[in-house]
């Protein structure tokens, strides 16, 4: 099947390694709201494999899969960051999550439950819910986050980790990477094996679903509850 000069067949590469496509897809869509549709990421990631067949060089030392994978993910990558995936005003619900668990963490001494941001955002526990899963894309890091917005310090000032970074540059720093850690150890237990099944387990929604024991649309929940939990945290961090 494999050549030095790329894949022989590539019509059979596609269908081998389609389902890894899709895994890939219903993955990233976990951190994706609803407009995004799945199958343009599939189609996204399909001319990723394309390229991954004809790009791919055994003598490389790479398993074509691990190879192909990169290029699917960053096809999907290229696909989002063409469109304006994350509304502002979903942005805007994020922040408005994130300061209101800010505040109960500061009043309470203790990491609230999501009844209680529910009540501090003067909602019901059903309305809150429904705002979490609205905003499933909530991302840990926004290139927002590294300019000063209305007069405000900018998210990481505190940190001092230097204004030339970016958000990847800061995921791989050492100091936010501890911090990160202390900020995931600090969630509640269930987001914190949520979080461990998604990122470490690279378990889909639906696989996630089935080991905590509640829907897909819940896990999402969870997962947005987890993200502004940690944005909270770091934000707050010394």
């Amino acid at each position: 099947m494999y050549t030095s000069a790329g894949l022989e067949d590539k019509e059979d590469c596609l269908k081998t390694f389609a389902p890894l496509v899709k895994r890939i897809a219903h993955h990233l869509m976990t951190r994706l709201p609803g407009s995004v549709e799945v199958d343009d990421l599939i189609q996204a990631g399909m001319m990723g494999l394309l390229e991954a067949s004809t790009r791919y060089d055994e003598l490389r030392g790479a398993q074509f899969e691990t190879y192909a994978g990169q290029r699917i993910r960053g096809a999907m990558l290229d696909e989002l960051r063409q469109s304006d995936w994350m509304p502002r005003n979903l942005r805007r619900d994020t922040k408005r999550v994130e300061q209101a668990i800010s505040r109960l963490q500061q009043r309470q001494g203790k990491t609230p439950s999501e009844s209680e941001v529910a009540r501090e955002l003067e909602m019901s526990l059903i309305e809150y819910q429904a705002l979490l899963f609205e905003a499933r894309g909530a991302q840990l890091l926004y290139y927002e986050d590294f300019r000063e917005q209305d007069g405000e310090e900018s998210f990481f000032d505190r940190h001092e980790f230097g204004h030339d970074l970016e958000p990847m540059a800061l995921l791989g720093n050492q100091r936010f990477q501890m911090a990160l850690v202390e900020a995931i150890e600090e969630l509640p237990e269930r987001e914190r094996l949520m979080m461990g099944l998604h990122y470490e387990q690279e378990m889909n929604l639906k696989e996630i679903g089935e080991v905590l024991g509640v829907s897909e649309s819940r896990v999402s929940q969870i997962h947005t509850q987890a993200v502004t939990r940690l944005r909270s945290r770091l934000k707050s961090h010394h």
